[in-house]
């Protein structure tokens, strides 16, 4: 019996590390990553990158930070281009392949190690309401026998 898709959506977050400070630094390599992932990943823009340097009280600790609002949810990013680090979030109610946002991120910056992690939202809230009820009631049927 197949598992009905029954989460929200994927959200995936990953942590990049020894990249490039120029491309960290650079707002238009930042835009042109936000331009691109939805379409790379199949997701529909709603508007376009919205990309901004920012400067924390810690002088290192300035960077780039940028996001994009896509039909399915979002995409942000947010870089230290003096630590060589970044962070991305990309959140859909569609599922998407991962792994061709995180070969496309880690190129386009130069990450040279990663950390990403894959989250199932919203567990509780099902996609297809009777496929799930249909599911549910199957697996306690089988339980009692």
């Amino acid at each position: 019996m197949k598992k009905p898709a029954i989460g929200f959506g994927l959200h995936l977050t990953l942590d990049g590390y020894g990249g490039s400070p120029e491309q960290l630094a650079n707002l238009d390599t930042v835009y042109q990553f936000l331009e691109h992932c939805p379409d790379l990943i199949h997701m529909t823009k709603i508007m376009p990158p919205y990309v901004f340097k920012y400067h924390g009280k810690v002088p290192e600790d300035w960077g780039v930070s940028g996001f994009v609002l896509i039909a399915e949810s979002h995409i942000s990013i947010h870089t230290f281009p003096e630590r060589g680090y970044l962070s991305l979030d990309i959140f859909s109610c569609k599922d998407f392949d991962y792994q061709q946002a995180i070969d496309y991120v880690t190129e386009l910056f130069g990450i040279t190690r990663h950390e990403h992690n894959l989250l199932d939202r919203g567990l509780e809230f099902p996609k297809n309401r009777r496929a799930v009820e249909l599911f549910m009631r199957q697996e306690r049927d089988q339980m009692r026998g």
